[in-house]
């Protein structure tokens, strides 16, 4: 048996491009998932942005620490409190030798923020782009905007002329299916350069020699790797096939950590993970008239009747942190009050059923992606098992997130699994302005359930625009408290941060659980 197995393996690996060894400089990296495509402004998905940012860069970016540095954007200055002025980066070029300058970045701005742009609540408040000269921009704002830096670090600059020449102009909705020259070609300025896709197969990197930057990495390539199975995944890395791999499982950590040459690296992280509720006015697949959910006491139940304590336990391996917010205690707007769970009480739960008409429960479905969060498909079955326990016949759907995320927001599920780390923001106005404010134009951009609330709304039109933190930071935690109240969401909790990697392998794990291979040497 144990030869089958390791013959198995073998031969998953070869499939997936792995066999075969490595050169001191190559990273050989692999992911549960594969990213969506290669058009940064086509998705939401912050893994996809993630390994993008390599071949594209923004105005600013995050550090190693997490601060805010230049990085396309020399300086930046407020002209008037709706103007900031940008001073754009000399002699950069882009992977194709075309010149870096103005023109790019306001196409690529205006791209980003365009109607029919997934990534237009990323940059709310950009009302246009203004070129002054060849390397000055003027930032045009609705109003004040605090946080603007935040997020332009989640803003990639493409070439204006290689859009225009490629029909990409316009951008396109990778997680709706759509696809453009820009899915399958990438030209950016960053660290990295595309050598080839395969997608859901390998995408390989190349080191970009003339990046404007000093490099502080020693790779000259990088082979990243989708594999699905966490054991054909773990054995890559145990096997010497792969030098990293995310996320780790946790229930492989003692063995990958006795194992000689490999080690795991665990942190608290950022990311919250949440169900959404759908609100609107029927259910997808339900078995009685009309939508229970949109009760609040419905949403109670459902939030009374999951034991998050034993998931954290059983599960989660101890290492998961229990959340009642859908921010984490490191993000501005958290309240320590605010993440108390309601208790986990089946009794109550099916108290408020009955209350609310639903003695014996009823049936929807409920989506989980089974390779995007840590024990993601573990997670919902067991809180399937747990809703069961009080009448409700939740139908798990568990699925790639490519498929799980398109259906999420094209409205085609009762209950879906997200998580987010309010990335790019890091504050807590991320969750308020894309998960809690009602539809509007570049604002609740991922609240695909419909919830809505007036005085939410009100307040986040205020905090968007308050340059005072105290006051900022107040109103947040009234929106916050408003909306747990009314259980617009179900929070479960912060996953770990779990990767693992070849002892020879250095890099920075950061809290937002983002790969920054430009900070990767390998010994």
């Amino acid at each position: 048996m144990r030869k089958f197995l390791l013959a198995a393996t073998a031969a998953a690996l070869v499939q997936l491009g792995l066999m075969g060894n490595a050169s001191a400089a190559e990273l050989r990296y692999a992911a549960a998932g594969d990213i969506y495509g290669l058009d940064p402004d086509s998705m939401t998905d912050s893994f996809s942005n993630n390994f993008l940012s390599h071949i594209y860069e923004p105005l600013v970016r995050y550090n190693k620490e997490l601060k805010i540095e230049p990085a396309l954007a020399l300086s930046w200055e407020v002209v008037k409190p709706d103007v900031v002025r940008f001073k754009l980066r000399q002699g950069v070029k882009f992977h194709d030798g075309a010149d870096f300058g103005a023109d790019d970045v306001v196409m690529s701005l205006m791209r980003a923020v365009d109607e029919n742009s997934p990534i237009k609540g990323n940059l709310p408040a950009l009302k246009s782009v203004e070129k002054i000269d060849d390397y000055t921009v003027d930032l045009h704002l609705a109003g004040p905007t605090p946080l603007l830096n935040n997020y332009l670090t989640n803003i990639a600059v493409f070439d204006a002329g290689w859009l225009e020449n490629n029909n990409a102009v316009k951008p396109i909705n990778a997680e709706l299916g759509q696809e453009g020259y820009t899915s399958t070609h990438a030209n950016g300025t960053g660290p990295f350069k595309l050598e080839s896709r395969r997608p859901d197969a390998q995408t390989v990197l190349v080191a970009n020699e003339g990046w404007w930057d000093k490099p502080q990495h020693n790779l000259t390539k990088i082979i990243f790797t989708p594999i699905a199975s966490d054991a054909t995944r773990v054995a890559a890395l145990l096997s010497g096939e792969v030098d990293i791999i995310t996320p780790s499982p946790l229930q492989d950590a003692k063995r990958i950590a006795a194992n000689p040459g490999t080690k795991v690296l665990e942190n608290p992280g950022l990311r919250t993970i949440m169900m959404n509720f759908n609100m609107r006015d029927k259910l997808v697949d339900g078995n009685v008239e009309g939508n229970p959910f949109k009760d609040a006491r419905v949403r109670k139940a459902v939030y009374q009747a999951i034991n998050m304590d034993l998931v954290r336990d059983k599960i989660m391996r101890g290492k998961s942190r229990v959340s009642g917010m859908q921010i984490a205690p490191e993000v501005p707007g958290f309240d320590a009050k605010l993440n108390e769970r309601f208790p986990y009480d089946p009794a109550a739960a099916k108290a408020l059923l009955t209350e609310a008409g639903y003695p014996d429960g009823f049936q929807f479905n409920m989506n989980c992606p089974n390779d995007a969060y840590v024990n993601d498909e573990e997670v919902c079955q067991a809180m399937t098992a747990m809703l069961a326990q009080v009448g409700l016949n939740a139908k798990l759907v568990t699925e790639a997130r490519t498929l799980h995320f398109k259906k999420a927001q094209e409205g085609q599920t009762d209950m879906f699994m997200i998580g987010w780390a309010t990335l790019p923001m890091l504050d807590g106005f991320s969750v308020l302005s894309a998960m809690l404010h009602s539809p509007e134009e570049k604002l609740g951009t991922w609240n695909p359930g419909g919830y809505t609330n007036a005085k939410v709304d009100e307040l986040v039109k205020k905090i968007d625009v308050e340059l005072d933190e105290t006051k900022r930071r107040e109103m947040m935690v009234e929106a916050f408290a408003i909306t747990e109240q009314e259980v617009a969401w179900l929070p479960l909790h912060q996953q770990p941060l779990s990767w693992a990697v070849r002892d020879n392998v250095e890099v920075v794990q950061t809290a937002d659980d983002l790969l920054r291979l430009w900070y990767v040497n390998v010994k």
